[in-house]
């Protein structure tokens, strides 16, 4: 216990440097040195992994870089397609999910006209909580183990950024059912087109489910017999978090505008009557009226109402304004160059929302290629601990424990409550309590906790990271002894950030 609380102290020491608000150490500036290629790997990725570094100073960064705007051309990892086949909700389709759920709800059964005894009630609800969490927890599963191992990260990284953007918690209704279907569909648009990948957000279950647009129906339509009204919850955040952001210069009108334009969006629960989701149309429930929608006139005509709104949306000035601002604080800095956030709407818009070619001006960008930009983004907690699995090559972590680490950092998987999505700022993870966690972390994952306790090897760690610490960080593990060089690493200021 004794020997415990001292190497836990190290650590801690050891890492105080980043609270004193040290600089960063000096970067060699030149077209292929060892800080540079791992400011593109940290940036693209979840984090370098055992001989990356070299491999990529070997073929060249823009080799790296092409490939990753390219996943199509990376041949993608047997272990992790042998992982995700293991899962087997992965294989059915939500709809089969759900009605699969359905069956033990006791309120849908006659059990043959018999009444259900309460105990039996009971083992039905057992089941139906049991299936529903496996479920979910598969779909993290699935997230967490392409973010692990995928070859295509940048592709990773993206469906992350785009999950998190069109947030939608897991928890909610029968969210479990459609989570993985939902990331999947982002992933198909992670790099191509923003009105593609804004159509995938606003015709998934998911999303309506979690907005409430499933209940949004027209004044004085009726929804299963009861009369029911508009609801603004999907249109607002629609325009403030998805397109325009809250600053676009839209009104409370154009939100109740909107609102009736997506009246009759929903949900097709029994399968048959929608697309391939499970979205359907559902036209007794919609508002006819024509409509003037940011100052564009549209006809009542029924679910076009709703493309075209997506349409204005996805084309809209403010909007590439708010997307590129967005993308820049992600792989730039957290209060980014006006220049750039410029630069990037200026290419949104000339390429009506082409995400690839916006992030390849991104990544050539004088900007962030600038050395005063190289490891200045604080790593949120599941970049961190996806980042510390990477670099010490465990490919196959104890999934209840990492659960566990990234609940007490108060970043579940899927679990955001509020559509804002987390945060992706220093301000909102750097502080006393989540660094304690992070150093006990990165001691505990050090000596073997996520895997079956082995401890990961501090030269192989060294080597992977290419030595790119700061003299601070060098002298203090010099100073330690040999057995805490992999939780000083793991809890070293450079680990915390990309």
């Amino acid at each position: 216990m004794k020997k415990s609380l001292q190497n836990w102290l190290i650590i801690f020491l050891s890492t105080a440097v980043f609270w004193l608000g040290l600089l960063p150490y000096p970067h060699a500036i030149g077209a292929e040195n060892p800080d540079k290629v791992l400011h593109y790997i940290s940036r693209l990725s979840f984090g370098v992994k055992p001989g990356q570094l070299q491999e990529v100073q070997n073929s060249g960064i823009e080799n790296y870089l092409q490939a990753q705007l390219n996943p199509e051309s990376i041949t993608e990892s047997p272990i992790l397609q042998q992982r995700l086949g293991q899962l087997d909700s992965l294989k059915k389709t939500p709809l089969d999910l759900l009605k699969f759920f359905q069956k033990y709800d006791f309120n849908r059964q006659s059990n043959n006209g018999r009444n259900l005894s309460e105990a039996e009630k009971q083992e039905l609800r057992r089941k139906r909580g049991k299936f529903r969490f496996t479920v979910g927890e598969q779909a993290q599963k699935a997230h967490l183990l392409q973010s692990l191992l995928s070859e295509r990260q940048l592709q990773e990284v993206m469906v992350d950024f785009w999950f998190n953007h069109f947030n939608v918690v897991f928890n909610k209704k029968v969210i479990p059912f459609w989570i993985a279907d939902y990331e999947n569909d982002i992933r198909t648009q992670a790099l191509g087109n923003f009105r593609d990948l804004l159509g995938v957000t606003a015709h998934h279950p998911a999303m309506l489910v979690y907005l409430d647009n499933d209940l949004n129906v027209a004044p004085n339509k009726k929804r299963k017999g009861v009369l029911k009204g508009i609801n603004e919850n999907y249109a607002r955040e629609l325009m403030e978090l998805h397109t325009l952001g809250v600053d676009g210069g839209y009104t409370q009108q154009d939100v109740i505008t909107l609102a009736k334009i997506l009246t009759g969006w929903g949900v097709d629960r029994k399968g048959g009557l929608g697309d391939e989701n499970n979205f359907r149309f559902f036209r007794q429930r919609h508002d006819y009226s024509d409509k003037v929608f940011l100052g564009q006139t549209i006809p009542g005509t029924g679910i076009e109402e709703g493309e075209k709104a997506l349409d204005i949306l996805a084309s809209h000035p403010e909007t590439a304004k708010f997307i590129s601002y967005k993308l820049a604080q992600y792989f730039v800095a957290d209060e980014p160059p006006a220049s750039l956030v410029n630069r990037l709407a200026s290419k949104f818009q000339s390429t009506n929302g082409n995400i690839k070619t916006v992030l390849d001006t991104l990544f050539h960008s004088p900007e962030f290629n600038d050395p005063k930009y190289y490891e200045t983004k604080f790593t949120n907690p599941y970049q961190y601990l996806v980042a510390t699995l990477r670099a010490s090559n465990i490919k196959n972590p104890n999934f209840k424990r990492l659960k566990g680490m990234l609940a007490q950092l108060s970043m579940p998987i899927y679990g955001c409550a509020t559509p804002d999505g987390y945060q992706n700022t220093q301000e909102a993870w750097l502080n006393p309590e989540g660094m304690l966690k992070r150093v006990s972390f990165a001691n505990a994952i050090a000596f073997g906790a996520l895997i079956d306790k082995k401890p990961v090897n501090a030269r192989q760690l060294r080597a992977t990271l290419g030595n790119q610490f700061s003299p601070n960080t060098k002298n203090a593990i010099a100073k330690s002894p040999a057995r805490l060089h992999s939780s000083l690493i793991l809890g070293s200021p450079e680990m915390m950030k990309r």
